[in-house]
């Protein structure tokens, strides 16, 4: 018919038709898997990221910088040739959920070294490149300055020599001594002299403010330098923790009856000397430190106390002694009176104790 002419057969129309559905769905096919392989590219890294095997080989030293997340940690060893890649290093983070583990600082690390075995290297100590200065309580400056030097390897003379300056010390502080706070520390490679002075004054600071140094001086008729002296004196005289309230109790009785205080540790630490043994020629040392000459207390610290002693210093135990002595040093016991016969007699007794008698 003219009708079938001009249109073609329905048979072939219909053929036609699932021919160009042949074609759409081959085009659309071709087109998933190309979204797929495209997909596939972005996820990859992901999903199988690239990484190193075994344990590498070589050292190399990295810092993590304070704050660093465990993709800035990647991406900062896969930098340094560490790991293969810093997504490789991030999956091994959030699989063992150790992210919030890591820590700033310089370690040594080995080049094409499997994610796994890094992350475990930055979490051992030992891998740590630190060197760590215990400060005990009771140091002098200089002796501070001295165990720095020695235990962070810094020069002596740079430690000495830093601008005061630029430690953060308060303004009423006369200079380092009695701000060098006793704790622990942890000197990183490159850290200077005046960068472990400062984390020592900072240190202070904050035991400062936690037991309220300000307000309780105040309380006390003090300033804070005056209340920081106090405690200075309360933990070079010594004795037990229980002591130290006491040893303060007794000079501030001292100080309101306007009586000197008397104290071997600032004629001590006015001749830059360390001994149980004191003379009267000792005590006769030309020194705003003599306090058995100068009433009232010394211009300033004579030693770093620690948070025990500033306790003391600023909670007093209650009693009317006058006196005390650490009649027998090698077992730390110190005795009380508010009798001036009772302290002549147990002077007798450390001198005795001591071989001096």
């Amino acid at each position: 018919m003219v009708g079938e002419a001009a249109g073609g057969s329905r048979s072939s129309r219909r053929g036609r038709a699932l021919g160009k559905a042949g074609l759409v769905s081959a085009a659309l096919v071709a087109a998933l898997v190309a979204a797929g392989a495209g997909v596939l590219t972005v996820v990859r890294p992901y999903l199988s990221p690239e990484d190193f095997e075994g344990m590498g080989s070589g050292t190399v030293t990295v810092r993590i910088p304070p704050g660093a997340n465990a993709e800035e940690i990647g991406t900062a060893l896969a930098d340094a040739g560490v790991v293969a890649s810093s997504r490789s290093f991030v999956n091994a983070a959030q699989e063992r959920a150790v992210a919030n583990r890591l820590r700033p600082g310089h370690y040594r690390l080995r080049k094409g070294m499997a994610a796994g075995a890094a992350l475990d290297l930055l979490l051992a100590p030992a891998s740590r490149l630190v060197r760590r200065v215990a400060v005990p309580e009771g140091l002098r400056a200089g002796e501070v300055l001295r165990r720095v030097a020695q235990l962070a390897a810094l020069p002596l003379k740079e430690l000495q020599s830093v601008d005061k300056s630029l430690l953060g010390l308060p303004s009423y502080a006369p200079g380092i001594e009695g701000f060098l706070f006793p704790a622990t520390y942890d000197v990183e490679p490159g850290d200077k002299a005046v960068d472990v002075l400062a984390a020592m004054v900072e240190r202070w600071g904050v035991a400062a403010r936690q037991i309220h140094l300000a307000e309780g001086a105040r309380r006390l008729g003090l300033t804070p330098l005056e209340a920081l002296t106090v405690a200075s004196l309360v933990q070079a005289e010594g004795g037990t923790d229980a002591d130290y309230p006491k040893i303060a109790r007794v000079i501030y009785n001292r100080l309101k009856s306007n009586t000197p205080l008397e104290l071997d540790t600032t004629v001590l630490y006015a001749q830059n000397r360390r001994s149980l043994k004191v003379t009267e020629s000792d005590t006769k040392v030309n020194s705003p430190y003599n306090t058995y000459h100068r009433r009232g207390l010394p211009p300033g610290p004579i030693a770093n106390p620690g948070e025990k002693a500033l306790l003391a210093a600023l909670n007093p135990a209650a009693g009317d002694w006058h006196w005390f002595v650490t009649t027998d040093p090698a077992h730390r016991i110190t005795k009380f009176t508010n009798k001036e016969s009772e302290f002549v007699r147990y002077r007798e007794e450390l001198n005795k104790n001591l071989g001096t008698d």
